[in-house]
């Protein structure tokens, strides 16, 4: 069995779009966390200019299973023009 994944992802909000985007995140939230391997999924940090999310995966699998499920493609979509700059994701 592999070992956890963790991830922090930095969302950053175009002017004026903070609670789009917040809301967009809570509502992935629910969805994600009720994936299988889906250890964490939380808003950690917030401003104006920037959200931070953090998760950790059971495996790679999992974190591979949850890259191409319908809750991260919808949320992707929920984004698209609402994000400054592409979502800037790091391991550990």
């Amino acid at each position: 069995m592999s070992a956890p994944v963790d991830l922090t992802a930095v969302f950053v909000p175009n002017p004026g779009e903070f609670f789009r985007v917040k809301l967009a995140l809570e509502i992935a939230i629910e969805q994600v966390t009720a994936e299988p391997g889906c250890l964490r999924y939380e808003i950690t940090e917030e401003s104006e200019d920037r959200i931070v999310l953090t998760e950790q995966w059971a495996s790679e699998e999992d974190l591979d299973r949850h890259a191409r499920g319908a809750a991260k493609q919808d949320l992707d979509e929920s984004l698209s023009a609402l994000l400054a700059e592409p979502v800037a994701l790091q391991r550990g």
